[in-house]
């Protein structure tokens, strides 16, 4: 099983959970973050590290969120990997809990 990064990192773009990732499963792209399910090792370290609650296990992905898992595939191998901390996106806190960000991922 793997944990899945969904919408709401989307124009936040922390990464405190980077730091407590064990296996460096984070890959990050212009606006959001995503893990690689062959990485993974179902720690949940980062689930609680998230201050926007945007991580959750792949059996437990909020209903209408289920599209982030096969973005989370897609997206790890094209995106350079994250090992460490780096700042939030600039509004990231006037983004945090908007709906809807979807149309809005960098690709």
């Amino acid at each position: 099983m793997t944990h899945v990064v969904t919408e709401n990192c989307i124009n936040c773009k922390h990464t405190d959970c980077v730091e407590v990732c064990p296996v460096d499963c984070f890959h990050a792209g212009p606006n959001f973050l995503v893990i690689d399910p062959m990485e993974c090792i179902d720690c949940t370290l980062c689930v609680q590290e998230c201050p926007v609650d945007a991580i959750f296990p792949e059996l437990d992905v909020p209903s209408g969120h289920e599209k982030f898992l096969a973005i989370n595939a897609e997206l790890a191998p094209l995106w350079p990997s994250l090992t460490s901390k780096i700042p939030a996106l600039e509004d990231a806190d006037r983004w945090d809990g908007v709906a809807d960000k979807l149309p809005l991922l960098k690709r």
